[in-house]
């Protein structure tokens, strides 16, 4: 029988009669740290409540020169760890030791993140995503906290600047800084991560095929703006030896990977092209992993990301490798707890990574429920009467939850609200316009479809097929303003096929997969991330501009004239909240 991280704390830290004393302890202290916010950032925030307890490297790359970032990530200046405070209890420094518990609650901005390692404990001492592989102090955990759903929360970045005086090996000068030409020392070098969450990814101009060659890219690239300096840098920017563009993005959450990995058939629904093969698995890929899924694998990805983000001389050898990726496969994050709606992996739902270890991946869930954890909140009282085209009918669900004659006012509220947010996620239709790589595949523009077609995947609301897509959050018109980021004009050239809806010249933020593929098409398309942890690691998106989850509502509503209401936002804000 399985244990869910709840009860694992009943069970080893309250040890009182009853299950229900014990969630009302904890929510009671949750209650006082939340102090009503639901989205903003709390003292506490990231502070356990409790701590409880193969595949073989792919011959992708192998013998291959090392990618040309490394040319620049060897040029930056060492930022070791000497002299690092360890201070919050739940932020994991490098290479401190220790074990990783089995089961854990880390206290987030609305209630608890649960973190479970399926293995069990791990022992992190000489582990490779525990420990620094390069030269500036970094390892995989220095970005990916499992306080924060293993991303990295802004409020974590805050608190851990103060902690080190700026000294902790996140904030090293390759990437964790605007610029490495900058002065390391002074916090506004590293504004875009301590404000925004932002670290710089910086990638070749032209782009580069897999195997090193050379691309002939459909646009041109101009830097409009440059508020960090390093895409006009003479030693980091287009004009440098080693041409780079400078993007700023967020780290995506390392855990319920076997969702991410999972390809759903053999094509592209969006391309038509077949999926291509993991050579070291047979199996098909994806293209689900990383903003712009320049690499497929995820051995490829921590080759990367030791090579750049860690500044290591030479890639990890496939044991190493291996021990990443075992690491990564095996561990699950989803809220598990809410200050106003309590435990939420117990009594009429079952959400929190329990559900997320019994649910099957590449499970399509846009007409059976991506989350269907949560039915036992769905009453024909939260629901009310049909609103529109697709609404469920009332009498589908039961007119009360079992137990809900002992819920509090605040918690029936809540989870009244959770349950209309579910449903207007899976059954409201919105006019879905000028989405390149969704509205241009046949189905029309604009289409008539709810936010689960996209957002299709059961249990993680990702996509199902390849998820990049330009959805506005990065491109103008439909981009916030956004000045501390760097501006950029593309202009498709002569013979290519311009951006379906904003044509032959584009200013974006971040061109997104296009500077991967190199096509007009692709300019401004993001791959879709997970909804799981939200609570755990604001701001969102992959910019960082939706500092809390109801902004990411408000942009949606915006950006697709859904005629969202107040109560609508609220729904729908509640409802991310819990996952």
């Amino acid at each position: 029988m399985k244990t869910s991280p709840l009860a694992f704390f009943h069970s080893r830290c309250f040890r009182l009669g009853s299950a229900a004393a014990a969630v009302a302890v904890v929510v009671a202290a949750l209650l006082c740290a939340h102090a009503g916010s639901q989205s903003g950032s709390t003292a506490n925030a990231g502070q356990p409540v409790i701590q409880g307890g193969s595949r073989p490297a792919p011959s992708y790359g192998t013998g291959a020169p090392a990618p040309p970032q490394l040319r620049q990530a060897m040029k930056n200046p060492d930022y070791s760890a000497a002299g690092v405070i360890d201070g919050k209890a739940g932020f994991w420094v490098t290479g401190q030791g220790g074990s990783l518990p089995d089961h854990a609650l880390y206290n987030d901005s609305t209630g608890a993140l649960g973190v479970v390692n399926l293995r069990g404990p791990i022992a992190t001492e000489g582990h490779p995503f525990f420990t620094p592989l390069g030269k500036n102090g970094r390892a995989c955990v220095s970005c990916h906290q499992p306080a924060n759903g293993m991303s990295i929360s802004v409020a974590t970045l805050e608190w851990r600047w103060a902690e080190t005086k700026g000294r902790d090996p996140v904030f090293a000068a390759v990437d964790g800084s605007n610029c490495p030409n900058l002065p390391q020392a002074v916090a506004s070098s590293h504004s875009l991560l301590l404000q925004h969450g932002l670290f710089r990814i910086f990638l070749p101009w032209p782009p580069k095929a897999l195997d090193g060659s050379a691309m002939d890219p459909e646009f041109t690239i101009e830097v409009v703006r440059d508020p960090t300096g390093c895409n006009t840098s003479k030693e980091f920017g287009l004009n440098s030896a080693h041409p780079m563009v400078s993007v700023f993005r967020r780290p995506r959450i390392v855990a319920n990977l076997k969702y991410v990995m999972a390809p759903f058939g053999m094509w592209s629904p969006k391309t038509g092209e077949v999926l291509p093969v993991d050579p070291a698995t047979g199996q098909r890929l994806n293209l689900n992993l990383m903003t712009d899924n320049r690499f497929p694998t995820l051995e490829a990805q921590a080759t990367d990301a030791a090579l750049t983000h860690e500044q290591a001389d030479a890639k990890p050898d496939a044991a190493i490798l291996r021990r990443i990726v075992d690491f990564e496969m095996q561990i699950y994050a989803a809220q598990s707890l809410d200050a106003r709606g309590g435990d939420l992996t117990g009594g009429s739902i079952k959400a929190g990574p329990q559900a997320l270890i019994d649910g099957r991946p590449a499970v399509l869930g846009s007409h059976i429920g991506d989350f269907p954890e949560l039915d036992g909140w769905m009453t024909s009282d939260a629901i009310g009467r049909p609103k529109w085209d697709r609404n469920t009918p009332p009498e589908t669900f039961r007119a009360h939850r079992p137990g809900e004659e002992q819920e509090t006012a605040a918690q029936k509220k809540f989870r009244d609200s959770v349950a209309r947010g579910y449903e207007i996620f899976m059954q409201r239709d919105i006019l879905i316009r000028n989405v390149s790589n969704y509205n241009t595949i046949g189905l029309g523009n604009p289409y008539k479809q709810p936010c689960a077609n996209c957002h299709n995947a059961q249990r993680t609301g990702m996509d199902s097929s390849p998820g990049f897509m330009d959805l506005g959050t990065t491109n103008l018109p439909t981009a916030d303003p956004l000045p501390w980021l760097p501006l950029f004009k593309l202009v498709c050239k002569p013979w290519a096929t311009p951006h379906p809806f904003l044509g032959r010249v584009v200013y974006t933020h971040d061109p997104g997969r296009a500077l991967i593929t190199g096509k007009c098409v692709d300019i401004g398309s993001i791959n879709m991330q997970q909804f799981r942890g939200l609570a755990s690691r604001a701001p969102y998106f992959s910019n960082g501009s939706a500092k809390t989850i109801r902004d990411i509502v408000v942009y949606y509503n915006k950006r697709f004239t859904m005629g969202y209401t107040e109560q609508d936002i609220e729904d729908m804000t509640n409802f991310l909240s819990v996952l």
